[in-house]
């Protein structure tokens, strides 16, 4: 049974970081991509991140580039999002996705499991 749990969101000041946590509770999406999306009320949700199982391809949505990192820790079937830089347009539900596909052009698809979802706030 795949459950994907989140964690790590909050309320940052402009400027500051967040670390989103994903784990994959039942172990079952070792091999398969895993990312990160966003949605805001009214928005439909888009493309954050993305990692390949081996860690060897990462996407990123430009306006996140060179401010989020993605990284994946098979040994606790976790994937992190680490969130630096924050600005409040960064304010969103994340939610963490598997199995994504696709290429960044125009942005990975989403894949059948989503997590719950964690508020993230940035204020100015």
């Amino acid at each position: 049974q795949v459950e994907l749990v989140e964690s790590g969101g909050g309320l940052v000041q402009a400027g500051g970081s967040l670390r989103l946590s994903c784990t994959d509770s039942g172990d079952t999406l070792r091999y398969y991509t895993m990312g990160w999306f966003r949605q805001v009320p009214g928005k439909e949700r888009e493309f954050v991140a993305c990692i390949s199982w081996t860690g060897g391809t990462i996407y990123y949505a430009d306006s996140v580039k060179g401010r989020f990192t993605i990284s994946r820790d098979d040994a606790k079937n976790t994937v992190h999002l680490q969130m630096n830089s924050l600005k409040p347009d960064d304010t969103a539900v994340y939610y963490c996705n598997a199995p994504l596909s696709g290429s960044a052009d125009p942005s990975p698809r989403p894949g059948n499991y989503w997590g719950q979802g964690t508020q993230v706030t940035v204020s100015s």
